[in-house]
């Protein structure tokens, strides 16, 4: 418990102190996040937040360590944090191609499965699977950690969300571990969101600073790490039942999970790259409504706190089935976002000798337009 207080208060204190010093830098520098047609704030911000989550993440977890020799594959979760670290740095610096971030991806899921040995080999139930072969086995883990960690930096899109929902994971994952003693990565979950809360404090709006894709990165790696090893100790689960563990983790990152994976599809269903920017994510759905990034961000946060709590009241049905239920009411949710989404409205002079040609554009756009003397309203019926 005392690795845990030393290792949360190290965490807090030094990106707490941190992140002042790299605003300051940053101004002083002009590294600069700058608003453009797509982005949300309307004044330069630096996105070096993940520099101060980084140290303060990192100097926690050593100091707090006690020993390194029983930690198996201690020293390769440092080497691919460091990886992170470096992309996502020159990323938020210089800005990367979306396939160059997703080679640091691929570094980072083969240093944590070929060297680190991080890997799912049972399936526990789900669709009735139990342990899986060693080709299997790697895609999955594979799988799974490029989606958690490109989920979490899809999912930061408003002030606060990304480090909220962060803290809520990291922090179950965390007291997950310390109920079955497994301290280390219980310590990397609160150590992590002992950070994020820190960083917090600058970030929620109006934002004083962003953490861009090393924070961003970082939080899905961590998050990835943690899941991985959540299923695969559920046989040595206290407060679980065995076969319950692949349900619980899904539950646990379920809103940035479904949420990208939605994204994706509806991307490579139009023909994009599934990286290609548009405002289809569920914090952009909720801000078409007219919401504040702050309620945003509680309105999303107590969703995965919902869907936690279900997950775990309702274990006692299966795997497949509990897994079943959230996808179902995920996607009900989402479905009456649409259903409900508000009809932009345009008012606009049209001069009377022109109305043809502007019933021509309304058409082209597939939008009605609405004459009234000399006025248009465009109803946006999408």
């Amino acid at each position: 418990m005392e690795q845990i207080i030393i290792g949360c208060v190290l965490s807090f204190l030094v990106c707490f102190y941190a992140i002042p010093v790299i605003i300051t830098v940053a101004n002083k520098k002009k590294l600069y996040d700058m608003p453009d047609e797509r982005k949300l704030h309307t004044t330069p911000i630096s996105s070096l937040g993940g520099l101060g989550i980084f140290i303060g993440f990192m100097m926690g977890l050593l100091l707090a360590t006690n020993s390194i020799k029983e930690t198996l594959g201690f020293q390769y979760y440092i080497a691919a944090f460091m990886v992170i670290f470096f992309f996502g740095i020159k990323d938020d610096i210089l800005v990367l191609s979306p396939i160059k971030k997703l080679i640091g991806q691929f570094i980072v899921a083969f240093i944590l499965m070929g060297k680190a040995g991080l890997l799912i080999t049972n399936m526990h139930g789900f669709l009735y699977i139990g342990t899986i072969n060693v080709t299997m086995s790697y895609c999955l883990t594979l799988f799974t950690i490029l989606v958690v960690m490109n989920a979490y930096n899809l999912i930061d899109g408003v002030d606060g969300l990304a480090g909220t929902i962060g803290i809520i994971t990291s922090s179950i994952f965390g007291f997950f571990f310390f109920q079955n003693g497994d301290i280390f990565f219980s310590l990397m979950g609160f150590s992590f969101a002992a950070s994020l809360l820190a960083f917090l404090i600058y970030n929620y709006s109006p934002a004083k600073i962003f953490m861009g894709d090393t924070g961003a990165m970082l939080s899905g790696a961590v998050n990835a790490m943690l899941v991985i090893r959540f299923i695969e100790t559920a046989e040595g689960s206290n407060i679980l039942p065995v076969l319950s563990s692949p349900a619980m983790g899904f539950g646990i990152l379920l809103m940035p999970l479904l949420d990208t994976l939605r994204v994706f599809a509806i991307r490579m269903i139009h023909g994009r790259s599934p990286f290609s920017p548009d405002r289809n994510h569920l914090h952009h759905l909720l801000l078409d409504r007219g919401l504040c990034h702050m309620k945003v961000t509680l309105t999303i946060a107590s969703s995965a706190i919902f869907f936690i709590a279900l997950t775990y009241l309702c274990l006692g049905f299966g795997t497949t089935k509990v897994i079943l239920l959230q996808i179902v009411l995920f996607f009900s949710g989402i479905y009456i976002l649409y259903l409900t989404k508000p009809r932009k409205r345009i008012d606009m002079k049209v001069i009377k000798g022109d109305f043809e040609e502007n019933a021509s554009f309304a058409k082209r756009v597939k939008k009605h337009l609405s004459i009234s003397g000399n006025n248009a309203t465009i109803v946006d019926e999408e």
